[in-house]
C-alpha cells in the first residue's frame, strides 16, 4: 500500500475525560504532566530483505503500549522522538510551527539510528488526525499550547545486534504552561565538567532517548546545585560551548552581533534554533554560526562585550539566563534581568506562533 492510499481509522475512547476533568487539567497544566485521550499510530513492517511499508495508521484511545519483553527498543535503544506545539489562534484554528523541519529532522534521526524513515505527509496527517479529534485539549491561556511528542520505537521482539524490521511510530499529547513554573526570569545554568552530552561520531544530531538519558546525571549535580539546565562543552575543542541538555545557546554582544555554536555533528539542529537565527538576520543583527569558548563567554561577560545570553528550545521557547554556575566560578548573576535583544526576539517568535505577529516566513501550518 502505497503511503497516499493510507487512511486512518478511528477508535476512539470509551471513556474520555470528561468537560469538568478537562478543564480542571487545562486551569494548571504544567508540563508533560497530562496527556489526551488519544494517540496515533502507524506500524511498519519490512522482510528479511530489507522492503518495508507503512501499514494501518489509525487513531485509538491512549494508554499502555503492547509490548514484547524481548522488543529492540528495551535492549538496543532504537528509538527517537520529536516536539512541536500546536497554538489556538483567535479565529479558533489550532496551528503549529514549522512542522516540516520537525518532519525532516524525525528522518535525519532516523536514519542515524537505524530506523525507517516516515515520509512528512505521513507525519503531518498523524498531527492533524490527532489534534482534531483532541481539538478540546488545546489550551488557549498566555503561552500555553498542546505539546505534541511524535516518536518512533523498534518493536521487533529478537535479540541480535542488527536494525528491527517492526517499528511503531506514534503520537500523543500533552497541554503545556510555562516549562520552567512561573514567571519568566533569568534561570542559572550548571556547567558540567565531568560528562558529556555526546562526542564526534555519535548521535548528538540525533533526537534520541539515550543523548537525554547519558544528560540526567549531569541534570542531577545542577540541580543539587539550584540550577534549571546543564550546559555541556567540548574538552577536545578548547572548551567550546555546545549546548544545554535539552535547549540551544545564544550570545548577544554590545556591537550587534548573535553568536551561537556552530553545528558540529554533536549539536542538535534546533528548530527553534533556526528560526531565532532567521529572525536576527531580519532585524539586522550580525548573526554568526561559529565556534564559542567558555573562555569567550567568561571573558565577554567581564568586559560587558557580552550582553545578554539565552536558551532556545520547542518546550521553553526562550529562556535568558542569568548565570552560569561551576564547582570553580560564576559567570554573570541570579539577580541579572531579562535583555532586551532576548525578551525582543521572545516576544516576536511567540507573536508568530500564536498568530498576534504576521507570519512572513510561511512557518505556520493549519491543523484543524
Amino acid at each position: 500500500m502505497s503511503v497516499s492510499a493510507l487512511e486512518f481509522t478511528r477508535k476512539l475512547s470509551a471513556h474520555p475525560k470528561s468537560a469538568q476533568e478537562r478543564a480542571a487539567i487545562l486551569a494548571d497544566p504544567g508540563f508533560g504532566n497530562h496527556f489526551t485521550d488519544h494517540t496515533a499510530v502507524v506500524d511498519y513492517r519490512a522482510g528479511e530483505s530489507g522492503e518495508g511499508s507503512w501499514q494501518e495508521a489509525r487513531i485509538e484511545p491512549y494508554g499502555p503500549i503492547p509490548m514484547d519483553p524481548a522488543a529492540a527498543v528495551l535492549h538496543y535503544g532504537q528509538e527517537i522522538f520529536e516536539g512541536l506545539k500546536a497554538y489556538r489562534h483567535a479565529d479558533g484554528s489550532i496551528v503549529t510551527f514549522r512542522p516540516e523541519a520537525n518532519a525532516a529532522r524525525l528522518n535525519a534521526s532516523a536514519r542515524r539510528l537505524a530506523l525507517p524513515e516516515l515520509p512528512e505527509e505521513l507525519f503531518l496527517e498523524s498531527l492533524r488526525q490527532l489534534v482534531d479529534v483532541d481539538r478540546d485539549w488545546v489550551p488557549t491561556g498566555d503561552g500555553e499550547a498542546l505539546y505534541l511528542r511524535p516518536f518512533m520505537i523498534a518493536t521487533e521482539a529478537f535479540l541480535g545486534v542488527r536494525p528491527a524490521r517492526e517499528v511503531s511510530y506514534r503520537v500523543i499529547a500533552s497541554p503545556a504552561g510555562n516549562y520552567f513554573g512561573g514567571e519568566l526570569k533569568p534561570v542559572s545554568i550548571w556547567l558540567s565538567t565531568k560528562y558529556a552530552r555526546a562526542g564526534r561520531g555519535g548521535t548528538g544530531e540525533a533526537k534520541c532517548g539515550g543523548n537525554y538519558a547519558a544528560s540526567l546525571i549531569a541534570q542531577m549535580e545542577g540541580e543539587a546545585h539550584g540550577c534549571k539546565q546543564v550546559l555541556f562543552l567540548d574538552e577536545a575543542n578548547d572548551n567550546a560551548v555546545e549546548e544545554l541538555g535539552g535547549m540551544n545557546v545564544f550570545f548577544v554582544f554590545k556591537d550587534g552581533r548573535l553568536v551561537t555554536p556552530a553545528l558540529s555533528g554533536t549539536i542538535l539542529h534546533g528548530v527553534t534554533r533556526s528560526s531565532v537565527l532567521q529572525l536576527g538576520r531580519d532585524r539586522g543583527l550580525d548573526v554568526q554560526e561559529r565556534k564559542i569558548t567558555l573562555n569567550e563567554w567568561r571573558d565577554g561577560v567581564a568586559s560587558g562585550d557580552i550582553t545578554e545570553v539565552f536558551a532556545c528550545g520547542t518546550a521553553a521557547v526562550i529562556t535568558p539566563i542569568g548565570e552560569l554556575k561551576s564547582e570553580d566560578f560564576t559567570v554573570g548573576s541570579p539577580d541579572a534581568a531579562a535583555g532586551e535583544v532576548t525578551m525582543s526576539i521572545r516576544e516576536q517568535l511567540l507573536g508568530i506562533q500564536t498568530g498576534t505577529v504576521e507570519d512572513t516566513h510561511g512557518w505556520l501550518t493549519r491543523l484543524a
